[in-house]
């Protein structure tokens, strides 16, 4: 993203659906590499912990088979992806990066007492239509890709725009002798994109499971289970159950929890229980040095010493 785009040699990179696209708004490329990367970032925050810790998201666009299959994983990485380019063109329309577009129109609504709109808000209407056009493009699933998995990925992709959508709000600046606010400059902005990755994991562990089948003219995403609740807009949906991840196999893009640190006092997912299934773990103990001891000389700096302590470790087996 450090460099301009080119249309011969960087579009040409991407799938055909993007291809048109990429060479008719080169200037919007950097910021969609640098959403991707965020992408990356979160989605191993988020998954840190668990059995799946997203470092297949790595080798993207080469996915591996959990990311490639209607997995409940494949939704949640569908919806980040959707929503973080779609915030981060918005943005950069705000920023005056993009020359085509600029700041989000001013809201029809009142502003509150006391305040008014102004400043420059980040431009989300045309964040969602080219993010949309982008990442549907990718939806597809590949030369294998059945219809009901371009379906799945282009819901799972609507319900990350719909995320970030929802979250816009109202951002101000005070202004006032000294400092008194007596004046609120306001306008609608959107929030870092790791509460959309928190949002979106939520939904990720009450995704459904879906099918796609004839009801009534067209195909639907319904639910696999006849007793379940009906699919919603804001539902992460996926086809296929995912494998334990807990022992390698590379036909399931499972590689195992081996050599994982886990944390022996938790209960959560990152237990030395859960994220080991059951294998037990190892313990290892590690010599580290820090500052300790530090004090402020006059003036001005810190001097500290030196402590070793030791560390546990455990580890899988």
């Amino acid at each position: 993203s450090g460099v301009a785009w080119n249309e011969s040699q960087h579009c040409r990179l991407l799938v055909p659906e993007q291809l048109q696209l990429c060479r008719r708004h080169l200037e919007m490329m950097p910021s969609i590499v640098r959403a991707a990367r965020r992408t990356q970032e979160l989605c191993q925050q988020s998954f840190a912990d668990m059995r799946w810790n997203c470092s297949s998201i790595q080798s993207a666009p080469s996915f591996g088979p959990e990311l490639l299959t209607g997995t409940r994983e494949a939704a949640f990485v569908h919806a980040l992806a959707a929503a973080a380019v779609a915030q981060g063109i918005a943005r950069s329309c705000a920023s005056g990066e993009i020359p085509l577009c600029s700041c989000g129109p001013g809201p029809s609504e009142p502003p509150a007492p006391g305040s008014r709109w102004g400043g420059c808000g980040d431009n989300l209407s045309h964040g969602l239509q080219l993010g949309a056009a982008f990442t549907d493009g990718s939806a597809r699933a590949g030369p294998g890709g059945t219809p009901g998995l371009r379906a799945v990925n282009r819901h799972n992709g609507a319900v990350g725009r719909a995320v970030l959508s929802d979250s816009l709000d109202t951002r101000c600046k005070c202004h006032g002798v000294s400092g008194s606010c007596s004046v609120k400059t306001c306008w609608k902005g959107l929030p870092d994109l790791g509460e959309i990755a928190s949002d979106l994991k939520s939904r990720y562990l009450a995704a459904l499971k879906v099918t796609h089948r004839l009801v009534g003219p067209r195909k639907q995403l319904i639910p696999k289970e006849g007793d379940a609740r009906p699919v919603t807009e804001m539902d992460l949906v996926y086809l296929i159950n995912s494998p334990d991840y807990c022992s390698p196999n590379p036909q399931l893009g499972s590689l195992g929890t081996q050599d994982r640190p886990c944390n022996r006092s938790s209960v959560g997912s990152g237990s030395c229980d859960l994220l080991c299934c059951g294998r037990g773990y190892n313990t290892y103990t590690e010599e580290v040095q820090e500052r300790c001891h530090c004090r402020y000389r006059w003036c001005c700096s810190v001097v500290c010493r030196r402590c070793r302590r030791s560390l546990e470790r455990h580890v899988c087996k």
